[in-house]
């Protein structure tokens, strides 16, 4: 079924993107909050995709846009012995369809950006 909030062609790619499940997500009172993690990606890279998504700063690593929040974190995790990346964890809360689009959004922004 295709979400009222989402165009026939976002539907296929979060189709596609959904392969890789939310660190934590959960739903009370239609609060959608959704956790994810992405790999290779500063912590100023997401700010800045999130910026471009209507966000605006409200603190060092928080964003309020139209109707959702996004809060982040970044730290360093081992890939293999020797190799070290950044991982960037943004938590959202806010309507359910509208942190379903901007997540979303970013997603596709962060899987193409250059690693």
């Amino acid at each position: 079924m295709t979400s009222p909030s989402l165009t026939p062609r976002m539907e296929q790619q979060r189709a596609a993107l959904d392969g890789i499940p939310p660190a934590k997500r959960s739903l009370e009172n239609g609060e959608l909050r959704l956790t994810r993690r992405f790999r290779g990606l500063t912590l100023e890279q997401a700010v800045g995709y999130l910026e471009h998504l209507g966000g605006e700063r409200v603190g060092e690593a928080e964003l309020d846009g139209d109707g959702w929040r996004a809060e982040l974190s970044a730290r360093k995790v081992s890939v293999g012995p020797s190799y070290r990346l950044t991982e960037v964890t943004v938590t959202w809360t806010g309507a359910e369809p509208v942190v379903e689009r901007v997540v979303l959004q970013f997603r596709l922004k962060a899987f193409r950006a250059p690693g």
